[in-house]
């Protein structure tokens, strides 16, 4: 199996995953409250956690988490304007965010209005700001991931720099004729999160969720394989769809 360790847990459907997933984000912020006073989350942006997010925003979860001690990043995030229909930031906060009592100093995005290099390098600062000595960025108690088709995760994608201590990159993309940047988290800030939850979709990655999961270990082509935890939880929730060749 090429990702070690990691607890499975398959869903009927969509809703059905998303209500599990609300309930994991809750009770992991209580928990991380109840024993270091705050919860410090690493947010997924794209379609998949998007219903996960709009039940945060309402009862009865809205009112089983204490906002106020929430402290919310990005575990990457498009190089657009935040008020751009592609930052991760504008939906996250457009669903979740802007419906609950978060502090706005506790809300850390990705300086996008920057070039790609000094965003990286500003987000690093932002993460040694709320570093766990001796790692230079916060031990995150939930980090939340998603799966592309191509087996990437964040915006670490097949052939990126494999060996790295850094805590962000800036990564340029080529598609649709231009090149884009984002700007993402590093396997090693993933890997030290408490709790590590893959969130993955439809028929369509039922594929490239058994090529991970089960395939020949190629981190280098599957990047999502670098997620392995060193001293936290690894969880993958899938639905039917994308649990059908797993």
């Amino acid at each position: 199996m090429a990702v070690i360790g990691s607890d499975i847990r398959v869903f009927q459907d969509p809703e059905a995953l998303s209500q599990a997933a609300a309930a994991i984000f809750a009770e992991t912020a209580n928990q991380a409250i109840a024993e270091r006073g705050e919860f410090r989350v690493a947010l997924s942006g794209g379609k998949t956690p998007e219903r996960m997010y709009a039940l945060l925003a309402q009862s009865p979860h809205r009112e089983l988490i204490d906002w106020h001690r929430l402290h919310a990043f990005w575990g990457d995030e498009r190089c657009v304007p935040p008020e751009d229909l592609h930052s991760n930031y504008r939906q996250i906060r457009d669903i979740l965010l802007s419906h609950v009592p978060v502090p706005l100093e506790n809300i850390h995005r990705v300086r996008t209005e920057l070039d790609p290099g000094p965003a990286a390098e500003d987000y690093a600062r932002v993460l040694r700001r709320n570093a766990d000595p001796p790692l230079e960025w916060p031990r995150f108690d939930l980090v939340l991931l998603g799966l592309g088709e191509d087996g990437h995760t964040a915006s670490l994608f097949p052939g990126s720099p494999m060996q790295t201590t850094r805590a962000t990159l800036a990564v340029a993309l080529q598609g649709e004729g231009r090149q884009s940047w984002r700007v993402t988290m590093t396997p090693a800030v993933f890997n030290s999160g408490r709790r590590v939850v893959f969130l993955v979709l439809g028929a369509g990655k039922s594929r490239i969720v058994a090529s991970v999961l089960h395939g020949e270990t190629k981190p280098d082509k599957l990047p999502a394989q670098r997620i392995q935890p060193e001293a936290g939880e690894l969880i993958w929730m899938l639905d039917a769809g994308a649990a059908a060749n797993s």
